[in-house]
C-alpha cells in the first residue's frame, strides 16, 4: 500500500502541504479533488520521490521513498502534469529509451511494449517525433511511460487533461481495467471523471484533507446528491476560514 505519514511541504512561510496522513491499498482509485494550489500535485511529487517532504514519511510497497528511492520508483508508475518526454525522440525511439529505463528485455519488453501501444491506439504515430503530436496524442504517450513496467502503484496527475470525449472515455476504460489489482492516484480537476473512474474521494484545499469518502458518500452530504455542491461547498467554507 501507499502509507502517508504527517506529510508536510513548507516554503519558506507558505505551507503547500500541511500535515497529512492517508492509506491507499491495492484495489481503490483514489481521486484528489481541489481548487489550484490546494497541495494535490506537490504530494504527488513528494509520493513519486521528485520533491523532499519537509517533515512526515512516504512508503510505498513498503519501501519508505527517502531511505529507499529506487525500490519504491520501481513499484511506481507516474504521469506527471504536462508529461514532459524528449521531444526530439520518435514515439518509438521514446518507449524504448523507457522500456530501457525500467531494464525491460526479451519477450517481456515486447510484451510490454505491445500491450501499451494497442491500448492507447499508439501505432498510427509511432514514427512522428514527439513535438509534432497533438496535446492528445502527448497525454496518450505519457500515461503509456507510466504504465509499460506494469507498476503496482500508478500516480495520474490529469491522466485526461486535453484529450477528446472518446479518447477520455478510452483512458478511464483502461484505468477501471487496471483498478483490479493497482493502487492509482488520480488528482483531476473533472468531478464526472472521480464519478467515472474512482472508489475513493479526497477534497483537499490549502494543504488540508477536508473530506476523504467514496463518490456517493461525498455526494450524499448534499441535499441534491450532486458531488459538485459537495465540492463547491467545502472548499468555498476554507476559502473564507
Amino acid at each position: 500500500m501507499i502509507e502517508i505519514n504527517h506529510l508536510s511541504k513548507r516554503y519558506g512561510a507558505l505551507t503547500a502541504v500541511d500535515d497529512v496522513t492517508f492509506n491507499v491499498e491495492p484495489g481503490q482509485v483514489l481521486g484528489f479533488l481541489g481548487p489550484n494550489g490546494a497541495g494535490k500535485s506537490t504530494t504527488m511529487k513528494m509520493i513519486t520521490g521528485f520533491l523532499a517532504p519537509s517533515s512526515g514519511s512516504i512508503r510505498v510497497c513498503g519501501h519508505d521513498i527517502e531511505q529507499s528511492p529506487q525500490e519504491a520508483k520501481r513499484a511506481m508508475g507516474y504521469l506527471p502534469e504536462g508529461a514532459p518526454s524528449y521531444g526530439e525522440m520518435t514515439v518509438e525511439q521514446f518507449l524504448h529509451f523507457i522500456a530501457d529505463i525500467r531494464e525491460l528485455d526479451g519477450d517481456r519488453r515486447r510484451q510490454r511494449l505491445d500491450d501499451v501501444i494497442s491500448r492507447l491506439s499508439l501505432r498510427e504515430v509511432l514514427q512522428q517525433s514527439v513535438d509534432t503530436l497533438s496535446k492528445g496524442f502527448r497525454r496518450r504517450v505519457g500515461l503509456a511511460q507510466a504504465i509499460l513496467h506494469d507498476p503496482k502503484v500508478l500516480i495520474l496527475d490529469e491522466p485526461t487533461d486535453g484529450l477528446d470525449p472518446n479518447q477520455k472515455h478510452e483512458v478511464r476504460a483502461l484505468i477501471n481495467d487496471m483498478a483490479k489489482d493497482k493502487i492509482i492516484v488520480i488528482s483531476t480537476h473533472i468531478l464526472e471523471e472521480v464519478d467515472a473512474v474512482c472508489n475513493r474521494a479526497m477534497i483537499i484545499a490549502q494543504g488540508k484533507i477536508l473530506a476523504d469518502d467514496t463518490p456517493k458518500g461525498l455526494a450524499s452530504r448534499s441535499p441534491s446528491g450532486r458531488l459538485d455542491e459537495v465540492f463547491r461547498s467545502i472548499t468555498t467554507e476554507v476559502g473564507r476560514a
